[in-house]
């Protein structure tokens, strides 16, 4: 069975109030009962001490010789304590026993039969006139004291202790109730006082948790109020208290820095892309408007010329690329329309294996059609960039299946390769832009970088996910997209 673990600090600090309380009130109630008993042993010494031998003594002289004078010799009984033990012993065998009775007198005493190990445990008593304890089966517990008599006997006096133990006992009785409230008490007005003085930290975990749901990474975000702060640095919780608040504000500060750069970046990155379109394509044509020219041009000329177209489209398509990055980054709404994903997934696989010959392209598709809602255009596009990336970064002769699953829920699309794979310290960056593959995958051809970060773009404005598995001989990338209402037909 496991025992019951405090996890909060509230209950940490209530056990341990409770725990010193209890310690403290052990120690007291120890205390009050050692001292107790001892004062209390110590008036029956002072009272045997005060009475002497006199009641064992007379003891000594009773019997059928005893006449009134001897009986006044040696003591009278009757000034003796209720309860007073005497016995006499002669070389180490008792001779004489008795108590005394409520209400006796010196001729109406109670004879006591002692036990041979009550016999041991006052022959063993010494007789250097301090007080005992001893334990007797027939009259019970005793504090005794002994002295030497004129006989070459040993006369002892006893009190017994049933009085001072009836009090300790009392004593403990009341100490353990006495302190058994005043922990329940404490305890409560102990788990009250920290819940109040622990206020401020639940405030902040609050808050914490709050914060931890905000979308941080996206957009510009406003971080809730502070937690409160009454008194500053007034207690270690308040000064826990002013340094949150503090970082609060340093994490807001960055993260208004950080929205403002990112909004400078996308507003220049979607203005260059923008404004290079047009002297690209400017570019681009009067290339291919030379390369047309009826007249004889050197071969150097023509060479020149067609690179040049080449460069041209090609960086005109980067730029198609950072506009649209820079508009599904400005949020910019995509169209949302029923879109046949067999049918794209027909022509995609089709466009690849026409652009890569040397591959062994498959497709896996379901028997119904599947159709999700969103931007043909750019459903088409993730398509495309998956199966280029796919080709462009693994051998010939590499397999490359395409796959298609639905439910009711959502759509799952896998590209799945036998290459090389993918080095695992890429993988974590593989869907940043201008994030190129190293090794074996680039061999064959190389892109701009963006087009994995397009289609993690283009997923998450259709409120999907891609992600990738790989490793050597096998790596596979998923798309999944909703399908709120979808049907397939």
């Amino acid at each position: 069975m496991r025992r019951p673990r405090l996890h909060t600090l509230r209950a940490r600090f209530t056990a341990g109030l409770l725990v010193l309380l209890a310690v403290g009130c052990a120690a007291v109630g120890i205390a009050a009962v050692l001292e107790l008993n001892g004062f209390l042993t110590a008036r029956l010494d002072q009272q045997l001490s005060d009475t002497g031998s006199v009641f064992p003594a007379s003891l000594e002289h009773q019997g059928p010789g005893r006449d009134d004078h001897d009986g006044d010799e040696h003591g009278d009984t009757r000034r003796q304590t209720t309860g007073t033990l005497g016995v006499r012993l002669v070389d180490g065998h008792v001779t004489n026993a008795a108590v005394v009775r409520p209400g006796s007198d010196t001729t109406d005493l109670v004879t006591v039969d002692l036990s041979s190990g009550d016999t041991q445990a006052l022959a063993a008593v010494p007789t250097d006139g301090h007080g005992h304890s001893v334990e007797l089966s027939t009259p019970g517990d005793y504090r005794v004291m002994a002295w030497p008599g004129r006989d070459g006997d040993v006369l002892i006096t006893g009190l017994p202790l049933e009085p001072v133990d009836a009090a300790v006992h009392r004593l403990e009785l009341v100490a353990g109730s006495v302190f058994g409230m005043a922990l329940a008490g404490a305890g409560i007005a102990g788990a009250l006082w920290v819940r109040w003085s622990l206020r401020p930290l639940s405030r902040i975990a609050g808050t914490a948790t709050h914060i931890s749901e905000l979308p941080l990474a996206s957009g510009e975000v406003t971080l809730p109020a502070r937690a409160p702060d009454t008194r500053p640095r007034s207690t270690e919780v308040d000064q826990v208290t002013l340094a949150f608040n503090r970082m609060l504000g340093h994490v807001e500060n960055a993260l208004t820095q950080r929205q403002r750069s990112e909004e400078r970046l996308r507003s220049f990155s979607a203005d260059a892309s923008h404004e290079l379109r047009t002297p690209v394509a400017s570019v681009r044509g009067h290339a291919e408007l030379a390369l047309l020219h009826p007249g004889p041009v050197p071969p150097e000329v023509t060479r020149a010329l067609e690179r040049i177209a080449a460069e041209s489209g090609r960086m005109g398509a980067m730029v198609d690329d950072l506009l649209l990055l820079a508009r599904l980054d400005a949020g910019r709404p995509l169209a949302h329309e029923a879109v046949d994903l067999t049918r794209l997934l027909l022509d995609a696989v089709t466009d690849a294996r026409a652009a890569g010959p040397g591959h062994h392209w498959s497709l896996e598709l379901p028997e119904e059609l599947v159709t999700v809602t969103g931007d043909a255009d750019r459903l088409q596009q993730i398509l495309a960039n998956l199966l280029a990336n796919a080709r462009l970064h693994t051998p010939p002769g590499t397999k490359v299946t395409t796959g298609l699953i639905a439910d009711d829920d959502c759509v799952v699309v896998t590209v799945t390769d036998d290459g090389p794979g993918i080095p695992p310290a890429l993988r974590e960056h593989l869907f940043e832009r201008f994030v190129h593959g190293d090794g074996p995958r680039r061999d064959g051809g190389g892109g701009t970088g963006l087009g994995l970060s397009i289609v993690a773009a283009v997923a998450a404005a259709h409120g999907g996910t891609v992600s990738v598995a790989s490793e050597p001989g096998a790596t596979t990338f998923t798309l999944r997209l909703p399908r709120p209402g979808a049907g397939s037909g």
